[in-house]
């Protein structure tokens, strides 16, 4: 484990985020990315629990698979006035709990474990709530904290969403 001051930093840190991605300020969320960042979303499978495939693997169909660049060009297209599947706009809240907090295995680098829980609303009846686990690798550039890499593992095999035009 880590010292109380590390992890009020990553809680303060992850509130952060949240708040920034429910006010859609994407170009500030992405800021709080390295420039080799890697954000991966993979689709979860139903398989047994003998099968040595696992219910994911990253061989298989992702929802992001996406470094830094890619995260950009998302965020381009979740913002552009073309967007039309975002107007009205979605409204998202972000909520981010069971916070674990260590050292990683490189140095400067912290594995932080969290569920996140993001409502998304639009219009007057369409709404739906997913439900994942994180798994980041904050490292330290300049002094501040920064996501290098993220793993978000849905806890849905369907999505119960006609769409993800959110992040976690």
């Amino acid at each position: 484990m880590t010292t109380m001051e590390t992890y009020w930093e990553v809680q303060t840190f992850l509130a952060y985020e949240a708040r920034l991605l429910d006010e859609e300020r994407y170009t500030a969320w992405l800021g709080l990315f390295t420039e080799d960042a890697h954000y991966w979303v993979p689709g979860v499978e139903n398989r047994g629990r003998s099968d040595p495939d696992g219910t994911y693997a990253p061989s298989r169909m992702a929802y992001f698979d996406d470094t830094l660049e890619d995260l950009g060009r998302r965020v381009v297209r979740f913002t552009a006035p073309t967007a039309w599947a975002e107007d009205p706009a979605t409204r998202h809240l972000h909520v981010v709990s069971n916070i674990e907090v260590e050292q990683a295995e490189a140095p400067g680098e912290l594995l932080v474990r969290s569920v996140i829980v993001n409502y998304r609303g639009q219009g007057d009846i369409d709404a739906a709530t997913l439900y994942g686990r994180r798994e980041d690798i904050l490292r330290r550039v300049s002094g501040e904290l920064r996501i290098a890499r993220r793993l978000v593992l849905l806890r849905h095999a369907v999505l119960p969403a006609k769409n993800i035009n959110t992040f976690f």
